[in-house]
């Protein structure tokens, strides 16, 4: 299939393996997340990608073209920094046109590209600036322009709003979501901000210790998550997961609390493994303050505004997250009924692997 496809890259600094053996297929036109810790190697894969680091092994090939072996000029893919990287001594029009001058690339041709560009991002206005005139938000458009002049199919986007402050975070996060309606190519962005892989992207690559984690869309990793690490690293605040023991049930899995409370999930029982060390996941939304439910002592009250998150702890000292109303009027030390839906519920076998409700 054209578009990019990576066949087991692997990277190492020194003694230390930052990349093993990672396979991707991402479709032209395809907006990918790629999302993780730092140091999980995912800002790694994109500059092998770009050309700007080398892999010890395996191919990356953009749209038929094995392209890991040539130089980053002759990729026909462009990377935005997270620095942004402008000349301070130069306008945003000569900014824009210097990689293309160094290509040879016919004057009336740059005006051309750049008036295209520049009408797409709204910075018209701007061309005859420095730099140093501009804000961080102004800045980060000049930058993703010198990309655009080059109309690449595929563009590298390394960590693009983090320097910017939350409010312009929001509406330059906006701006990327516009602009990918408007270019004929394909995007990754790597990211720390699980808001922006969850906003932005089509499908998100998750990444932990050393290789991918799961690929899915953004709300495939949040209902299904692969395992552990990723249903405790997306999502805000992060699932709930307790120790159970497996009960007698039907088709679907039962289980028990350390209280001895009794949990019915949607989990189908012959999908588990056989074993023990089960345990049971819990996004915050579907576990709720009631008049009956699993008894709970509250820690801390986070008021949102539209909902409170009530941080509690159990009676054999499991912690557990679940929401109250906004005005709640829980306080630390106050006891609390938790109800659990438990046909949301997920279950987690002991090598960490994800088991969630049946299909619908």
């Amino acid at each position: 299939m054209p578009g990019l496809q990576l066949r087991g890259v692997s990277k190492s600094f020194g003694g230390t393996q930052v990349l093993e053996a990672v396979d991707l297929d991402i479709a032209p036109r395809e907006f990918i997340a790629f999302l993780g810790p730092s140091g999980s190697g995912k800002t790694t894969l994109l500059r092998i990608i770009a050309g700007l680091e080398s892999a010890d092994s395996g191919e990356v090939i953009l749209e038929d073209r094995r392209i890991d072996q040539l130089g980053p000029g002759e990729r026909d893919v462009a990377m935005v920094f997270q620095s942004y990287a402008l000349y301070p001594h130069m306008s945003v029009r000569d900014n824009m046109a210097f990689g293309l001058r160094n290509a040879r690339v016919p004057a009336p041709e740059i005006d051309s590209l750049i008036a295209d560009a520049a009408r797409v991002l709204e910075i018209e206005a701007l061309l005859d600036r420095k730099p140093a005139q501009l804000s961080g938000g102004q800045r980060q458009r000049v930058a993703i322009g010198r990309a655009i002049v080059k109309k690449p199919q595929l563009f590298l986007l390394d960590e693009p709003l983090s320097n910017l402050d939350a409010a312009l975070r929001l509406r330059t996060r906006v701006e990327l979501a516009q602009l990918r309606k408007r270019v004929d190519a394909g995007v990754i962005m790597v990211t720390h901000d699980q808001a922006e892989a969850m906003t932005l992207a089509d499908r998100i690559v998750v990444f932990h210790d050393r290789q991918i984690q799961q690929v899915a869309a953004p709300m495939e990793i949040y209902l299904r998550p692969a395992n552990k690490f990723v249903a405790q690293f997306v999502g805000s605040p992060a699932m709930t997961l307790l120790p159970v023991e497996l009960a007698d049930g039907g088709e679907f899995a039962a289980v028990m609390l350390g209280d001895g409370s009794r949990i019915e999930t949607r989990v189908p029982q012959a999908s588990l493994p056989t074993g023990g060390g089960f345990e049971l996941g819990l996004r915050p939304e579907h576990v709720t303050v009631s008049a009956e439910g699993v008894a709970a002592e509250v820690v801390l009250v986070e008021r949102l505004g539209e909902r409170s998150l009530v941080y509690a702890k159990l009676a054999d000292g499991g912690a557990i997250t679940g929401e109250d109303v906004g005005t709640s009027a829980l306080k630390t030390g106050d006891r609390v009924k938790l109800a659990i839906d438990g046909p949301s519920a997920h279950l987690f076998a002991a090598d960490g692997t994800g088991f969630h409700r049946a299909a619908a």
